[in-house]
C-alpha cells in the first residue's frame, strides 16, 4: 500500500499535538538559549487548543490540518503562529479534491507549506530558521519520489533531511528575527524553530508510514 486515504488519516494530527506536547519543555529549552524561551509553551497551547476542537468535531487529515492552522494562526503569539498556522492552512488546501494522500499530494503539501512561509517573510536557508530543515527535507521527499522510491521511503528520507538540516543550525548564525541580534552569540546553539520543525516532519512522516505498513514497497 502506498496511498492512506483523507478519511483515515485524521489521527496524523493528533499525533502531531501529542509530539508536541511531550517536547514543550525541550522546545522552550532551546528556544531560551537565543530566544524568549517561549517557543514550546506557545507551540503546546496552540496545539492542544486545535487537539480540543477535534476531539469534539474529529474528521480527516484535511480537516484536521485546517483547523489546526486556523488555531495556530488564532492563538499564538510571535512569528511561530502566522508561520505554522499558514503553513498547515496551505497543506489542508493542497488536500482539496484529494480523497487519498499518497506521494504526490504529500509533495504538494509541502510545496505549498514551503511557498506559504516564504511568502510571509524574507528568511532563506542559512539564516537558523526553521527553513534550514523544511527546505532540504522537501528537497529530499522529492528527490526519493523522482528516483523511483516508495512513499514510505521518501518520508523516511525526508524525515532523515530536516534532522540534519535542524542540526545544521548549531553552527549558523542567526540572520532574521529576534535571535539576530546576537550576532556571533547566536552560534553554537539549534534553532528552535527548526527542531520543532524537525519534529512535526519526523512526526507526520512516522504516522504515515505506520498507516502504510511502515514499510518499503
Amino acid at each position: 500500500m502506498d496511498r492512506v486515504t483523507d478519511a483515515a488519516a485524521g489521527f496524523v494530527v493528533a499525533d502531531l499535538v501529542a509530539a508536541i506536547n511531550a517536547n514543550r519543555a525541550y522546545l522552550s529549552e532551546i528556544d531560551g538559549a537565543i530566544g524568549d524561551g517561549d517557543h514550546g509553551i506557545n507551540m503546546s497551547k496552540g496545539f492542544t487548543a486545535a487537539g480540543v476542537k477535534l476531539a469534539a468535531s474529529p474528521g480527516g487529515l484535511r480537516h484536521g490540518l485546517s483547523v489546526l492552522g486556523e488555531t495556530l494562526l488564532d492563538g499564538v503569539g510571535g512569528s511561530m503562529g502566522p508561520l505554522y498556522g499558514g503553513f498547515f492552512g496551505a497543506m489542508a488546501d493542497a488536500l482539496a479534491g484529494r480523497e487519498a494522500v499518497d506521494a504526490a499530494a504529500f509533495s504538494a503539501m509541502l510545496a505549498a507549506g514551503l511557498s506559504t512561509i516564504q511568502d510571509l517573510g524574507s528568511a532563506k536557508v542559512g539564516d537558523k530558521t526553521l527553513l534550514d530543515a523544511l527546505v532540504p527535507a522537501r528537497e529530499a521527499f522529492d528527490a526519493a519520489v523522482v528516483g523511483k522510491r516508495s512513499f514510505a521511503q521518501a518520508l523516511e528520507a525526508m524525515t532523515a533531511a530536516a534532522d540534519r538540516g535542524r542540526d545544521s543550525t548549531r553552527d549558523l548564525v542567526a540572520r532574521v528575527g529576534r535571535a539576530s541580534r546576537l550576532g556571533e552569540r547566536s552560534r553554537g546553539v539549534l534553532d528552535a524553530g527548526a527542531t520543532s520543525c524537525a519534529l512535526i516532519l519526523g512526526t507526520m512522516a512516522a504516522s504515515l508510514r505506520r498507516a502504510l505498513g511502515g514499510g518499503a514497497a
